[in-house]
């Protein structure tokens, strides 16, 4: 290991009133055990003592890392690749909806195999795609004939060139936050939109599964957001939250792996029901939802 970024003050409001409040373990790679910290005042929480971005890449190499391989090794696996499939439809038109565009100029970052790119593709974007994993870029060659680019190349990309930057559960693995916050803002048009999934450890699911709760993902998730934190952030860079998004799906999904972490094994039956309740909490408020889609604007 090169190192470990240790934090002093909140990453996303610098706030100095930090503390710990849950010790994780790495489930899918490592085995190590890392401590979350919570700002007491935007609420973020984040990973602390988490290895730097030229140390992070080997907590990356799993053939469970979906993302990455897609894998359709177990039955969670599997049921995560059909909920994917089924997911870019609505993506798309989402992106449509909030842009007000039915065809323009798309950036998907972070973007794994490249379902989203491709699905954007066959509607006449012109999309650009990003991935920092070799292997993902090679799958997404294989798969959809799709020439990715490397997310190293992200700040060379321009500025005011995009109607719609997507970021499908990726800014939870970005090191350097402020600065690649500012460069999204860059990068949109001015009556762009960004669209950020993450995971929302305000959620049901996630009280329920406390320092198990699969989304956590240490050390790979570097920030674990809260709708505050995510206002919080955006605003600092001249960014406004305009609407919230449900992804009803993530509170099944991760409440299947959840419990396999704190069981070792699925327990289907409890986990269902604890998405089924998650999911309820979030029809009267959608940021309750175990993961939110943020639309946001200049």
């Amino acid at each position: 290991m090169n190192g470990l970024v240790h934090y002093s003050q909140c990453p996303v409001c610098d706030s100095t009133g930090i503390k710990p409040v849950l010790t994780v373990k790495d489930h899918s790679v490592s085995g190590q055990s890392f401590q979350l910290f919570e700002c007491a005042d935007c609420l973020l929480r984040f990973t602390q003592d988490v290895p730097d971005a030229g140390s992070i890449s080997p907590y990356y190499k799993a053939e469970e890392y979906i993302s990455h391989t897609n894998t359709s090794r177990g039955l969670i696996n599997r049921i995560y690749k059909f909920v994917r499939n089924r997911t870019m439809t609505r993506k798309r038109k989402l992106v449509q909806r909030a842009t007000g565009l039915q065809k323009g100029n798309l950036l998907d970052l972070g973007c794994g195999v490249g379902s989203f790119v491709n699905e954007m593709q066959q509607h006449d974007w012109q999309v650009t795609g990003h991935e920092p994993d070799a292997d993902a870029r090679k799958v997404a060659k294989d798969l959809y004939d799709l020439d990715l680019g490397d997310t190293k190349e992200f700040y060379q990309l321009g500025v005011s060139g995009f109607d719609a930057i997507t970021m499908w559960h990726v800014l939870e693995h970005v090191h350097d936050l402020s600065a690649y916050v500012q460069q999204l803002r860059n990068m949109l048009k001015e009556k762009g939109r960004l669209l950020i999934a993450v995971p929302n450890y305000t959620s049901f699911d996630a009280k329920k599964y406390q320092d198990h709760w699969a989304a956590y993902d240490v050390p790979r998730h570097l920030y674990h957001f809260s709708p505050l934190s995510m206002k919080v952030l955006m605003e600092k860079h001249g960014l406004n939250v305009v609407q919230y998004k449900p992804m009803w799906y993530d509170s099944f999904y991760i409440s299947l792996l959840s419990s396999k972490y704190r069981n070792g094994k699925t327990n289907w039956v409890a986990a269902f029901i604890t998405g089924v309740r998650s999911n309820l909490q979030a029809l009267a408020d959608v940021r309750k939802c175990s993961s939110v889609i943020y639309i946001i604007s200049r």
